[in-house]
């Protein structure tokens, strides 16, 4: 089936793109999540927001592991393929790990939904700026790596009709959007067992760590 949605925004650029406000993006998202979307926040400012739009237990809060957050999340969408999964993360993290896209494209996932949030800086370490700034675009790089469903969000509504569609709609999607540098609205309790163990549980899962994701499912 024909995405309409998507077919309206292949040609949109980074450029065209309007700079929303993070934390707004976030509540915007979990307001539309149903009851067992899984969602991994990325590390820093991203998980903040996260944590702070409404906590469940499908939520997974990632601390200090740069770049991961679209591998952990490929990686619980193939273990519970039921699922739709969703994975947050910024610009300077998906940078570091860029080849993750490649290998999405290639597992033949399809309830998996990557979100960028793309400010054009490392925000949390000072603001230094990332590759983004200078004019490199994530969604044609992941175009590039074989992900048809990338686009980018013009603004709030089209992110809300773009994320829609990708929660109901066979994937992988990409949908990155363009933020601002304002603070986040909370800050994560930095607990990891709590966070690994309320997560196994929020996805079902039984027994202990290291028997697998999908393991009871």
């Amino acid at each position: 089936m024909e995405n309409r949605i998507l077919a309206g925004s292949e040609a949109l650029t980074r450029d065209d793109a309007q700079v929303m406000n993070r934390s707004d993006l976030t509540r915007r998202l979990k307001a539309m999540l149903k009851n067992d979307e899984a969602v991994i926040g990325g590390i820093g400012h991203t998980n903040f927001d996260l944590w702070a739009a409404g906590h469940r237990p499908q939520n997974f809060y990632m601390l200090g592991s740069m770049g991961l957050a679209c591998a952990i999340g490929l990686g619980v969408a193939l273990a519970q393929p039921k699922r739709r999964v969703v994975a947050l993360d910024g610009d300077g993290s998906l940078l570091m790990q860029l080849g993750t896209l490649g290998t999405v494209q290639a597992s033949g996932v399809k309830n998996l939904v990557i979100v960028i949030w793309d400010n054009g800086s490392y925000q949390i370490t000072g603001a230094q700026p990332t590759l983004t700034s200078a004019g490199v675009d994530l969604v044609l790089a992941a175009r590039g790596l074989g992900l048809r469903q990338a686009v980018w969000a013009r603004d709030e509504a089209h992110f809300e009709s773009l994320l829609g569609e990708a929660l109901v709609e066979d994937g992988p999607w990409l949908i990155a959007a363009r933020t601002d540098n304002e603070p986040p609205a909370g800050v994560t309790d930095r607990d990891p067992p709590q966070i690994r163990d309320r997560f196994m549980r929020g996805l079902g899962v039984k027994g202990e760590w290291g028997t697998g994701v999908g393991a009871s499912y």
